[in-house]
């Protein structure tokens, strides 16, 4: 008996996949919910496992999109397991997996070894359009003729090199979801009307608390206490008091939310990924750090489901942890606002009409001016800066033992 395996929908709204990676060899005898590919889809990479045992044939090729619902590749259920070498089936399966379709071009090449076939009409249009030589394409097609497809993936000159240094360069296609990234920054910074506003945070309260109960608090729960459970108070005290901030645009509608979902930007092995999480209103310090471990781990193992990731009101984005002093975020559609967090760096600072060395933070609020005031940005920053500078006060309600649950 012969199954028809089909993209399952990862979510909703999605409609097409690509397939990003077969995992098996077209032909290899594959085990009920043995992972046979990676799929790309403009919110997630999932894996897809086998539906049954069998010999698997491909019907799609690494690269092409299917539509949800379409046959990918089909599984003899009533072959065999063969008796084959899994050590030798294992090397090949590596050396496929190193080995990605990336076509390299080397400008290092003069041009007198090139193919100067004639071009296709299309392919001249193609390279009329790139200011590109047709004598210095090689042509793949029939007697050395250059097709439309030679002149979309050749890239120009880079000028003439001057010393014998190698000049390579690669292409390969961006993921489904690193496209769909492009796609959606592109239309943030044209369909909005996108601003930032920034303030410094003094962070030498936070680094008073977390001296004394950091370790204490790991012992305890099994998760750090690190910041970003404090900036993530912050700003749910923030939205509380603009709730503006927490709204979004529909149409010639404004839609409010009487719960916070907060986005948190994490780097994954595929780019960029923003799980969520939900209702942090009602997380305590504990609650969040575990939380954000979590989807952490998920990400960085390429776990994260495509429900993880969907919604979100706001959104807190940290790029100091690759050492950015200063960033305007863009902000996370359909989202009005996001939060950049930078690094720390000890800096002169007036404290009570003297200078003293403390360490400092600036933050940044892109926001979507649209919908949000100027007064109500500069206003939400400032209340993350107080609550941040004082978070015994206004955020643990002046017992910070109660609240990190010592």
């Amino acid at each position: 008996m012969i199954l028809e395996m089909k993209v399952p929908s990862p979510g909703e709204s999605i409609t097409e996949v690509e397939i990003a990676q077969w995992l098996v060899e077209d032909g290899d005898y594959v085990e009920k919910d043995q992972p046979i590919a990676e799929v790309d889809s403009d919110k997630a990479t999932l894996e897809l496992p086998a539906e049954e045992s069998g010999i698997i044939t491909f019907k799609a090729e690494e690269g092409d999109a299917v539509a949800v619902g379409a046959v990918v590749c089909l599984i003899d259920m009533d072959a065999k397991k063969p008796e084959d070498d899994s050590s030798e089936k294992e090397k090949t399966k590596n050396e496929k997996i190193a080995d990605k379709s990336i076509t390299k071009i080397d400008n290092s090449t003069s041009k007198e070894t090139y193919a100067t076939g004639a071009a296709s009409p299309a392919a001249k249009k193609v390279l009329a359009e790139k200011g590109i030589n047709a004598s210095t394409i090689k042509g793949t097609g029939k007697d050395g003729r250059i097709t439309k497809e030679d002149a979309i993936k050749a890239v120009p000159s880079m000028g003439t090199p001057t010393s014998g240094g190698n000049r390579g360069s690669s292409r390969k296609k961006m993921s489904m979801l690193r496209r769909k990234v492009a796609q959606r920054l592109v239309s943030v910074k044209n369909e909005t009307a996108m601003l930032t506003t920034f303030n410094e945070v003094n962070m030498q309260p936070i680094f008073d608390l977390r001296k004394v109960y950091k370790e204490d608090f790991k012992a305890k729960f099994g998760v750090s206490l690190g910041f970003m459970s404090f900036f993530t108070k912050a700003v749910v005290r923030a939205l509380e008091m603009y709730p503006d901030v927490n709204s979004m645009i529909d149409g010639d509608y404004k839609i409010g939310y009487d719960f916070i979902d907060i986005s948190i930007a994490v780097s994954g092995p595929k780019g960029l990924m923003v799980p969520v999480i939900r209702n942090a209103e009602n997380l305590t310090f504990r609650g969040i750090e575990s939380e954000v471990k979590r989807l952490a781990i998920r990400a960085r193992d390429g776990q994260i489901s495509v429900d993880e990731m969907t919604g979100g009101t706001f959104t807190i984005t940290n790029g100091g942890v690759f050492g950015s002093m200063l960033s305007t975020p863009i902000i996370n559609p359909p989202q009005s606002a996001i939060l950049g967090m930078h690094n720390i760096v000890q800096r002169p600072m007036a404290v009570n009409g003297e200078v003293v060395i403390q360490p400092i933070m600036y933050v940044a609020l892109s926001y979507d001016h649209r919908i949000i005031d100027g007064k109500e940005s500069v206003g939400f920053l400032v209340a993350i800066k107080e609550a941040l500078e004082n978070p015994v006060e206004l955020l643990m309600n002046n017992d910070e033992k109660k609240a990190l649950e010592m």
